[in-house]
């Protein structure tokens, strides 16, 4: 395929740094547009300054520059992007694009086990803004294709994993296994859990650029299967050479003490332990033709990521002691 002109808005965490090398490598010219003068990729690729919930801005720095696709990946943790915004800043690119990528998530369906992408999303009124603005992001872009032809495909990963991962995720438990130290499971550590290869996810959004049939449709990208939070555990022991330590605590005990799943005190990784809604990945085989990386050589790639990094971290277990001496007294 020929080198594209392409346009990144986000990109300088995690899966945009794997997209970004992938596409560079592919041979395409590669446009960042985020909120920072500064990116960690070199002279190679071409930096723009704004705020994607802000078309007026995302218009101007893109004045005159015509793109031939675009990976829309930037969602902004502390004020949320609603459909509106996103809506917006589509139709704020210039020129007559062939793809439009949208990063959503699996959290666009709300709830439940084993969607399929043509399942209803969350509605409008949902209480999480997350979910609220996932689905009604989605809504609004597959609009703009059904009335203008606008070529939009959605991609629904759940938990990505991999190198480089910001999150406290796979290595809050490495920290503790390696450690030997006993890992929290919240109750009885049967909630299922879907992951992605981080690279499979780049893999995906690559495909959806360069075959004609994606265009129209959203995408599940993920395992085959999901995991429980038992297995789980399991798989990050086997990852690192080791056999773990497990205590199942009452989750009643958790939040007694004031347990979070998204900032200290974390009891279960960083948003880890929440309400499961699961996946099947049969139209990413067929249309894009992609398979899954299996879970065990993913996470013996991440962790020999977060080994050779060896990054000392001021770990304080009082909290998590204080959990396990409450569920043993118990």
């Amino acid at each position: 395929m020929r080198g594209m002109r392409v346009l990144l808005i986000g990109g300088t965490l995690f899966i945009g740094k794997r997209l970004v090398a992938r596409l560079l490598n592919d041979g395409h010219e590669i446009t960042l547009l985020h909120r920072r003068v500064e990116h960690p990729f070199g002279p190679e690729v071409r930096g723009l300054v704004a705020d994607r919930n802000d078309a007026v801005s995302v218009r101007s720095a893109l004045e005159g520059l015509h793109f031939d696709a675009v990976y829309d990946i930037a969602y902004d943790w502390a004020q949320g992007t609603t459909g509106q915004q996103v809506e917006a800043t589509a139709r704020a690119i210039p020129g007559d694009i062939s793809r439009y990528v949208f990063i959503s998530s699996v959290a666009a369906y709300g709830s439940g086990l084993d969607h399929v992408e043509d399942d209803p999303l969350a509605p409008d009124t949902h209480p999480e803004s997350y979910v609220r603005n996932k689905s009604m992001s989605e809504r609004a872009l597959f609009r703009m294709h059904r009335k203008e032809n606008f070529p939009v495909v959605t991609m629904r990963p759940p938990f990505v994993y991999g190198p480089e991962n910001p999150f406290y995720r796979e290595a809050f438990f490495w920290d503790r296994i390696r450690r030997d130290r006993p890992v929290i499971v919240p109750g009885d550590g049967k909630r299922l859990m879907h992951f992605v290869y981080v690279d499979d996810l780049v893999a995906a959004c690559c495909a959806a650029l360069e075959n004609p049939n994606a265009v129209g449709l959203a995408f599940n990208v993920a395992n085959e299967k999901p995991v429980s939070q038992l297995e789980l555990i399991n798989e990050f022991a086997k990852a690192a050479g080791k056999k773990p330590s497990v205590i199942q605590v009452p989750r009643e005990i958790i939040e007694r003490n004031g347990g979070n799943v998204f900032q200290e005190p974390l009891y279960f990784g960083q948003y880890y332990d929440v309400h499961p809604i699961t996946e099947v990945v049969d139209r990413m085989k067929r249309v894009l033709h992609l398979e899954p990386t299996p879970f065990a050589t993913g996470l013996r790639e991440t962790f020999a990521w977060y080994a050779a990094r060896d990054e000392k971290r001021d770990l304080d277990f009082g909290f998590e002691d204080k959990l396990i001496r409450e569920a043993e007294a118990a």
